[in-house]
């Protein structure tokens, strides 16, 4: 991801003990590598990849939180907003959102606190319908979505955007 983007890597320094002791899981080695080299923003313009601290749009932990409680808030009925899974709770099964396109494609992970270690991603295009399931890190995800045209539904290099990153800003939260 550095090489496609050109990117320097910021180095950012981060508690992973706090926020995966709140999770009740440990998060991938490979997205906490991202994270401490790009911190939360957008690639290409359109791929919002969330991190931790830069305002309420880039804040995963933030944006799961809510939607969390959204989820088990009985008054809303029992349909989840990922269904057919759930956002998940600490100590379940469910989904957590670490990215998302700027015409509403969701990334997450399918994270089961009975399998640490684990954490397919489930993608589900705006347009298209259900989820899919990628048994790849969060890295590889994320580089055949920018670099690689023929990743359907999700790829979008045949839209000649360029990969570059703009980090996200701490200003709006």
């Amino acid at each position: 991801m550095i090489e496609l983007t050109g990117w320097e890597p910021l180095g950012i320094s981060v508690d992973w003990a706090a926020i995966e002791g709140e999770l009740g899981v440990p998060l991938p080695a490979d997205y906490k590598e991202l994270y401490e080299v790009f911190g939360g923003g957008v690639f290409s313009d359109s791929v919002y990849f969330l991190g931790r601290d830069e305002g309420v749009s880039f804040d995963f932990l933030r944006q799961w939180r809510v939607s969390l409680s959204v989820d088990q808030d009985s008054k809303f009925g029992d349909v989840s907003a990922v269904d057919p899974y759930a956002v998940y709770a600490p100590g379940g099964q469910g989904l957590v959102e670490w990215g998302s396109t700027e015409w509403a494609d969701e990334y997450c992970w399918l994270i089961d606190a009975e399998r640490p270690g684990e954490y397919p991603v489930l993608a589900r295009a705006h347009d298209v319908g259900g989820w899919h399931r990628y048994d790849m890190s969060t890295s590889e995800f994320l580089y055949r979505v920018l670099a690689d045209a023929d990743f359907q539904p999700f790829g979008i290099a045949q839209y000649d955007l360029g990969t570059t990153f703009t980090p996200g800003s701490g200003d709006d939260g």
